[in-house]
């Protein structure tokens, strides 16, 4: 039986794509876009149930921007899960709570009992997180540990030194209680207060992260080696220091993390970033529900932040939806739930898409 030319025509054409198809690969590879249709989602049946007296408060604009609190220290840190997870080679930060206490206590520390202005203070811990962040790098980067191992035994190390040197007491004082002057609300309109670190500290933050990953040959380079280091070894980068590099970025960022924790509670406490079950899981959880691949070489600042925004008013709206300690524990149960799909979700559209940074 003979082909005609217009059967081959017929034949190479691509199949036409379902429309189930399509939104599935829409909501897989445009990940801001999916992520903050579900944030609306969740927002407008909250704020139903709310008003139809189902939850404990009401879930409204000033509920949901007074949360914006426990939104930037976490986005913070998912930020910096951010640029270890791209680094690839299983890249995680199991010692960001950990950086956070410690540099917090620098902070508290430094303001409390040696006097020194708020703002040079804030740098220094910052520059200790930093620090912190390129030893856990030199061991990964470097010495070739593995970072689950790495960066789990600098978090001991790391909150014991917190325990011991403020002997498990947090530092406070008129001084540290100052501070929270960084944190203040500034009025928008009624009763609605938007947190001043939202524009003081997150949103710099967002910006330098940004354009560092997308701007910047380290950016270009991190992205490389996460995607295949070998091939960026013969294309002459720098795989080693740029690995270690994102792990001092991790650091410089927990720092900052550090800084607006203690100014929130106007206390520097040895426990703020490991109490309960840490900084860690909320930021890794983010970074993988934003889109950041796990597996490395893959990463969106928007994605990341649009995240955050939407795990910050789930738990926001967990926490109003049940009683005593039944609200945190239904938090971790979803925080858990997410970290499981997103990164399934993550590895599936890598391999279906074909997805690179």
């Amino acid at each position: 039986m003979s082909t005609t030319p217009a059967d081959v025509a017929v034949a190479t054409q691509p199949k036409k794509e379902s429309t189930g198809a399509r939104l599935l690969r829409i909501a897989l590879t445009e990940r801001v876009a999916a992520l903050a249709v579900l944030t609306v989602i969740l927002v407008i049946v909250f704020y139903l149930l709310g008003n139809n007296g189902n939850l404990y408060a009401p879930f409204d604009l000033s509920y949901m921007v007074s949360s914006l609190q426990a939104f930037v220290p976490v986005a913070l840190l998912a930020l910096a899960e951010m640029f270890v997870i791209t680094s690839g080679r299983s890249g995680i930060d199991l010692s960001v709570g950990a950086m956070v206490s410690l540099c917090g206590l620098v902070f508290g520390a430094l303001v409390q009992h040696a006097g020194m202005p708020v703002l040079l203070a804030a740098l220094v811990a910052i520059i200790v997180g930093g620090l912190m962040g390129l030893l856990n790098g030199v061991l990964v980067g470097y010495f070739g540990f593995p970072p689950l191992i790495a960066t789990l035994a600098t978090s001991y190390a790391f909150a014991s030194i917190a325990m011991v040197a403020s002997g498990q007491a947090p530092i406070s004082g008129s001084k540290i209680a100052a501070t929270h002057e960084l944190t203040r609300n500034l009025p928008l309109f009624g009763d609605v207060e938007l947190p001043i670190q939202v524009l003081t500290f997150l949103l710099p933050a967002m910006v330098i992260s940004w354009f560092m990953l997308e701007h910047t040959t380290w950016g270009r380079s991190l992205l490389a080696i996460g995607t295949n280091d070998t091939a960026a070894a013969y294309a002459g980068q720098s795989v080693r220091w740029t690995r270690a590099s994102a792990y001092m970025a991790s650091g410089l960022l927990s720092g900052v993390a550090a800084v607006v924790n203690v100014a929130q509670f106007a206390s520097a406490r040895p426990d703020a970033g490991t109490s309960g079950n840490g900084m860690a899981l909320p930021a890794i959880t983010i970074a993988a529900l934003g889109g950041v691949l796990i597996s490395g070489g893959l990463a969106r600042v928007s994605g990341v932040m649009t995240s955050a925004l939407l795990i910050t008013w789930l738990n926001a709206a967990l926490l109003i939806s049940f009683q005593g300690s039944l609200g945190p524990r239904t938090q971790l149960l979803a925080l858990g739930l997410l970290l499981i799909c997103s990164v399934l979700l993550n590895s599936y559209a890598a391999r279906r898409y074909g997805l690179r940074a």
